[in-house]
Formats: structure tokens, C-alpha cells, sequence
């Protein structure tokens, strides 16, 4: 797993990035890695899911929803998504069943590729998330197999211009172009 710091972000901020391989149903993204953020926050920060907002639109992210994760196995073919951890605790799968189980906490954030499983395995009674996509992009929810034809319409949508976290010259720009 490779890993980058930024400065610009909170003082201990770090971003890991990897590659998901297809899993049954879950097709994940053959051409993008699905980024971790840690500490891309203040944890501690007041307003965490304002502050998310915030980042994300500053970022060409606009946020569209504060809730949790769904605690079903699901992807979006539609829309990359960018997950900003603002409050609490929780343990998420990602890649689908028996995929990688991460733990997450206030202040990280995951950029999820188009395809990319994921599912909330556990999560402390305040645990919020913020969901941001980039602009145009209009989320679904796909529970099962997509078509070739599905498949090939989620490969070939557009690059956001910026990582939602840490804008033009984040890890999004340099790993997914």
C-alpha cells in the first residue's frame, strides 16, 4: 500500500492508496485505486461534517448528503464517491464480500472509485459520514451484476479534476489520470 503525506492538510495527514480486484458481483475498478485519507481532519474539530462540506466543495466535491455508510454490500456504477468520516467510529468492508475490512474514525476520508464495494460492518452509536461526488455525477445504488454495457458506460466516466481533499494537486489528480 503506498502512502503520501500532505501538508497542507491537518499536520498528520496521509493518504494510502491501493488496487481492489473484482469480487463476484462487485465489479470495484480495474483502472482505479480507491484512496484513504487518514487524519484528513481535525478529529477533534467542532462541526466535523460542516468542515467536510466544506473541504469537498471547496474541492469540486460538492457534499450531498450526512448520514452513515448502508450496512448492505453495494457500489455505484454512476458517480465516484468521497466518504468524510465527521464524527464517531466504524469498521466498513471494502471490495465487496470477504473484501478488506478497514476501521475508520473522525476526521478520515475515502475516495471510492465507481464500482468499489462497500459496507458497514460496525459502527459507535455517534458515527456520521458526509458523501460528496463530483459535479454531474448522480449516485445509484447497485446491489447485483451489472451489464458489459454498464460496465463499460462506468469505465469511461470522466476524471474529477481535483482530489476531494486536498484539490489540484492531491493524490486523486496524480493516481487516476
Amino acid at each position: 500500500m503506498a502512502e503520501q503525506t500532505v501538508s497542507s492538510l491537518t499536520q498528520n495527514a496521509r493518504c494510502e492508496h491501493f488496487m481492489l480486484p473484482p469480487n463476484g458481483w462487485v465489479p470495484n475498478n480495474s483502472r482505479l485505486p480507491v484512496l484513504v485519507w487518514r487524519g484528513a481532519i481535525d478529529p477533534h474539530a467542532h462541526d466535523g461534517a460542516g468542515r467536510f462540506e466544506a473541504l469537498f466543495e471547496q474541492n469540486g466535491w460538492p457534499a450531498q448528503w450526512r448520514d452513515s455508510v448502508f450496512d448492505y454490500h453495494h457500489f455505484h456504477s454512476t458517480a465516484h464517491e468521497a466518504l468524510g468520516i465527521a464524527a464517531g467510529e466504524a469498521e466498513l468492508i471494502l471490495g465487496g464480500p470477504h473484501g478488506r475490512v478497514f476501521a475508520v474514525g473522525a476526521g478520515d476520508a475515502l475516495v471510492l472509485p465507481a464500482g468499489t464495494g462497500h459496507c458497514l460492518l460496525r459502527a459507535g452509536r455517534r458515527f456520521q459520514v458526509v458523501g460528496a461526488y463530483p459535479p454531474g455525477q448522480q449516485w445509484d445504488i447497485r446491489r447485483e451484476a451489472i451489464s458489459e454495457a454498464e460496465r463499460a458506460a462506468m469505465e469511461e466516466l470522466p476524471f474529477p479534476r481535483s482530489d476531494p481533499v486536498a484539490g489540484e494537486d492531491g493524490p486523486l489528480v496524480r493516481h487516476w489520470h
